[in-house]
């Protein structure tokens, strides 16, 4: 299917119009029109809160109506610091599954992690089809042969403006800006009225790719009637207007003319393809030559380029092998790893690490990027291992190297505006931005009663009369730890936690089954507590008052192995703490020969 762009046809003149074109939004007041035909025995619409309210991240709403239920998004959120060595953290599917009979298809508004991340392991519980844009199929697919599911899935591509029937709903998938290209919001329609859900959007009136929001679609549904907007609420704090992505591109320029003849690092968003076409425009401009670092980079790369998304001139991309073949002046690298994460290029490269890229003090850094919440930390340490190195880092608001992907209140007001629902629910934050987000709406004139700011796991019921609120369905985390899903749980949590904060002692002793003496030991063990070498009387201490609990406890005739193991736990945790004020996580184990 063809991509549904008309950028390269259009005019300099033309951009030039759009980007003079300004937009008003109206205050809602009265509503005369219904909210969409509704038939009079007609069921009400459901739907589901399953991730993406009151946190970032692992998107995942159902909609039901009449016995027929869909999916929109399936994303996964990235594991904060407390969660000690989860790789990422995905809805819980209990509700979907209890369903599966009903559900007729997952839709996807564009392909970022917090979008399509959950969906292999959707399909490990559920094959359902699955519908979306050119260059999000593409990158699921990517996601999907990684685990093997590939060939069962049932993947359909659509175009913006495409309406689907999924059971007896309509949908229409309508073009949005974003900071990935090829993302859209949804109309869903039914007999008891029409739902704009917007997913992430902004409104750049000069888009890099020329396509422009199809606000004019948008406000042809709140001619017609809208009952209910869910509206992305990730910027609803954050007044005026977002900057358009073409103004990194000018700083880009400027920036890159500044490094000189320094090698030129920069660090983005793997998934942002529009950043990463400015880079490569800008190089090309200056004559340098670009590589590209980072497996989710790469794997952008490849897909952007073969689907047409991403405009690579010849002779343009080198492989990271090649660098050493050119002078810094002639070089650009784009890299992974504008979050800090440990194990990316970017970090990898900051603490000497990386085996193919060497820091210098002749190389110039730009992360192109803000921190998201958590991470302001990890990007810190990276641009103070940079800057030991003698590099110069262009990061955070010290130039405009970065904007986002997400609406400011002035486009949230104006959505609102052409939209005109009847109920307005905020979706995809957390609670202060869903809070923010509701106080936009209601001083755009929209009944506060007609507001609902949810919570996971909420299942509301919406109809012309009002929101109500159904028995809460099961939701929450699911923790992905390498290959196990779901298996990691707060009580294993609390052990990692416990383990990193004090350490561990093991005592191993043997024991005759007969006599109840000890034949071996016990031999004190110890990691991430004490040096045992330094701590030789400590040690002693604790190996003296293991003997003395075992005789004490252990009872030859009922072999009561629990009670010896409670005993050690209870007084050399309490005679540790006496000496070091540490809690380290005492391990006994009892051998019986």
């Amino acid at each position: 299917m063809a991509k549904q762009n008309t950028a390269a046809a259009k005019s300099a003149e033309g951009k030039r119009n759009s980007a003079k074109r300004t937009y008003t939004y109206r205050r809602v007041t009265k509503k005369p029109q219904t909210s969409g035909r509704r038939s009079r025995n007609a069921e009400n619409i459901k739907i589901a809160f399953l991730g993406g309210m009151n946190e970032i991240g692992k998107n995942m709403t159902v909609y039901e109506y009449a016995g027929d239920m869909f999916i929109v998004d399936c994303g996964l959120a990235f594991p904060g610091a407390e969660l000690l060595g989860v790789d990422s953290v995905i809805p819980d599917f209990t509700f979907v599954e209890e369903n599966a009979d009903k559900i007729k298809g997952l839709l996807i508004t564009h392909g970022h992690e917090d979008h399509i991340g959950g969906i292999p392991y959707l399909l490990k519980k559920i094959n359902v089809p699955i519908y979306s844009t050119r260059l999000t199929i593409g990158l699921i697919k990517g996601k999907l042969k990684e685990h093997g599911l590939l060939d069962k899935a049932k993947l359909r591509e659509i175009s913006p403006s495409d309406k689907i029937k999924l059971g007896k709903f309509t949908v229409e998938f309508i073009h949005v800006n974003h900071s990935i290209p090829d993302a859209v919001g949804l109309a869903i329609s039914c007999a008891a009225g029409t739902i704009i859900h917007t997913g992430d959007f902004k409104i750049d009136t000069t888009p890099v790719d020329g396509d422009m929001i199809n606000l004019p679609r948008f406000a042809e549904y709140g001619t017609k009637g809208v009952l209910a907007l869910l509206q992305d609420s990730t910027n609803a704090e954050r007044p005026g207007y977002t900057m358009s992505e073409k103004k990194v591109g000018e700083s880009f320029l400027n920036l890159f003319r500044k490094a000189g003849k320094r090698r030129i690092v920069v660090a983005t968003f793997a998934s942002n393809i529009h950043r990463v076409q400015q880079i490569i425009d800008v190089a090309k401009h200056l004559k340098r030559k670009v590589a590209v670092v980072g497996r989710s980079l790469e794997n952008l790369v490849q897909v952007g380029e073969e689907l047409g998304y991403l405009n690579v001139p010849d002779n343009i991309l080198i492989s990271i092998d090649e660098i050493k073949n050119y002078t810094d002046d002639k070089l650009v690298i784009i890299t992974t790893g504008s979050q800090g994460e440990p194990m990316s290029a970017l970090t990898k490269i900051a603490n000497g690490e990386h085996k193919k890229v060497t820091a210098s003090p002749n190389d110039y850094v730009i992360i192109s990027a803000t921190p998201i919440p958590g991470n302001e930390k990890m990007v810190g340490n990276v641009v103070n291992e940079l800057m030991k190195r003698g590099v110069e880092v262009i990061y955070e608001k010290m130039y405009e190297v970065h904007v986002s992907g997400h609406a400011c209140q002035e486009e949230l007001k104006l959505m609102m505006g052409i939209v005109n629902p009847k109920f307005f629910i905020p979706v995809h934050g957390e609670q202060k931005h869903l809070r923010k987000h509701a106080q936009l709406a209601e001083a755009m004139g929209i009944n506060k009663k007609n507001i609902f700011v949810g919570d996971i796991g909420n299942y509301i019921e919406i109809s012309e009369k009002g929101i109500k609120q159904l028995e809460n369905v099961p939701s929450g985390a699911v923790y992905v730890d390498g290959y196990g899903v779901g298996d990691v749980g707060n009580i294993v949590l609390n052990d990692r936690k416990h383990l990193s904060a004090d350490g561990i002692i093991i005592i191993v002793a043997t024991i005759d089954s007969e006599t109840g003496d000890i034949l071996c030991g016990p031999d004190i063990v110890s990691r991430g507590f004490v040096y045992v070498r330094e701590s030789e009387e400590l040690i002693n201490s604790a190996r003296d008052l293991a003997c003395r609990v075992i005789d004490e406890t252990y009872n030859s005739r009922y072999h009561d192995w629990n009670s010896v193991k409670t005993s050690l736990k209870e007084e050399v945790s309490r005679m540790m703490y006496e000496k070091t004020k540490r809690n380290p996580m005492i391990l006994p184990i009892i051998m019986e020969i």
